[in-house]
């Protein structure tokens, strides 16, 4: 029985944010400033490792929660997919209008991972590994990149990827083949054959 029990708190977050976004279906702000504070950061987190960019995500994440409110009262008719996925496939498709730009910036230097290593070695060899990972994910196609960041970084399922990113689970699944594949010709061109950081 104890594997049930993230089922239950899987299922009882997600009848949660119905609750919260049949409130905002209605006007309601105190439930969206709850939605904002719980889903912000995920988010955000999101855009940043599609766009790798921390001032575009912020952005995007602003933009996908100004559509969450004006769009509430739709996503209560068309409820199906839980808000998180909904929010997700959001962030997404701002990030992959936002690509397509003329005149984005380089991307190399708005890297900026945190600084989470207390040993300074340690440290700077993470934030070069990050960025030349981030380098080579910026090298990807749009919707590669953002199955694979749903996938391996934000531990989506591969249901809610694919429902996010609005495919098949076998589309999805030959979107992160094709990625993963890239990604690892890259980095190992980069950092030798141990970097790759996901598996088949």
């Amino acid at each position: 029985m104890r594997d049930q029990a993230p089922d239950r708190e899987i299922s009882g977050a997600v009848d949660a944010d119905r609750a919260l976004m049949a409130r905002v279906a209605q006007g309601d702000r105190a439930a969206f400033a709850e939605l904002l504070h719980k889903h912000l950061r995920g988010a955000v987190n999101a855009a940043y490792r599609i766009l790798l960019n921390p001032h575009d995500a912020e952005d995007v994440a602003q933009e996908a929660f100004l559509r969450v409110w004006r769009h509430a009262p739709r996503w209560q008719v068309d409820g199906a997919a839980g808000f998180r996925t909904w929010l997700t496939r959001i962030v997404v498709n701002l990030c992959i209008d936002r690509k397509r730009r003329p005149g984005m910036d380089p991307l190399d230097d708005k890297i900026d991972p945190v600084d989470t290593a207390p040993d300074p070695y340690q440290h700077r060899l993470a934030n070069e590994t990050e960025r030349r990972i981030a380098r080579a994910l910026a090298k990807l196609p749009e919707r590669q990149r953002a199955a694979l960041v749903l996938c391996y970084w934000d531990e989506a399922s591969n249901i809610d990827a694919a429902a996010a990113l609005g495919i098949s689970v076998g589309a999805l699944e030959s979107l992160l083949i094709r990625g993963k594949r890239t990604l690892r010709t890259e980095l190992s061109t980069d950092l030798g054959p141990a970097a790759m950081p996901v598996q088949e």
